[in-house]
């Protein structure tokens, strides 16, 4: 399963595990800005049942965010506690009630923000041209002030995987692997992202078996 115990910089990728020597015979595979699916088999608590997506992806790991795990928390409770008054939107709808989404075990006391790309804020990473991911509190001021993206995801926390881990979990059956679609990430309730995801493989959730494999 992705790291629980050990944080990780985010502005990096997910640091690479000391010791590890892991071969995979599959094709090489580069999974930023794709979707990780949980398998039936991933019977993990923290990711069963589970969309991931996967901001980076390199030789020494991966970092991504859950984006289907609400918290109890609020957009409008976060905004407060970070002393921020949440303005109504350019478009007159208010964010307050959103959920904020459990991203993952690995650095739960942060926030993290999938956005789309709209202004160079301190610290992002611009995973596509329809993607980013920033982790500094410039993002959360614009969006407080009304001028911040209008597509976005808050998590707290992240997940993170070391070298060669999360294909060894592929492999293993715990993932289906696609190409991440923003309109899944921004703009389909989170109840039905997992099966919105399912279907950009034309797979019933339903129909579901513990087969592996990757798009």
């Amino acid at each position: 399963m992705a790291k629980q115990g050990k944080s990780q910089s985010p502005e990096t990728s997910a640091r690479r595990a000391e010791g590890t020597d892991f071969s995979l015979n599959l094709p090489e595979l580069q999974l930023a800005d794709h979707f990780l699916i949980a398998m039936p088999s991933m019977l993990d608590p923290v990711f069963g049942g589970t969309v991931v997506y996967v901001c980076e992806h390199t030789a020494d790991g991966a970092l991504g965010m859950i984006i289907n795990r609400p918290t109890d928390m609020t957009m409008g409770v976060l905004f407060e506690r970070l002393e921020l008054s949440l303005e109504i939107g350019p478009h007159g709808e208010s964010r307050s009630g959103k959920p904020v989404m459990f991203g993952g075990p690995v650095q739960v006391e942060r926030g993290f923000v999938l956005h789309a790309p709209d202004d160079n804020y301190s610290s992002s990473l611009v995973v596509s041209e329809q993607v980013a991911l920033t982790t500094s509190r410039d993002v959360l001021e614009a969006v407080a002030a009304g001028r911040g993206p209008e597509r976005l995801i808050v998590t707290l926390g992240c997940a993170g995987w070391s070298a060669g881990q999360i294909e060894d979990e592929i492999l293993r059956n715990g993932w289906l692997t696609v190409k991440a679609d923003p309109a899944v990430l921004f703009d389909t309730p989170v109840e039905e992202r997992f099966s919105a995801a399912m279907q950009l493989l034309g797979i019933d959730p339903t129909d579901l078996a513990g087969e592996a494999g990757h798009a």
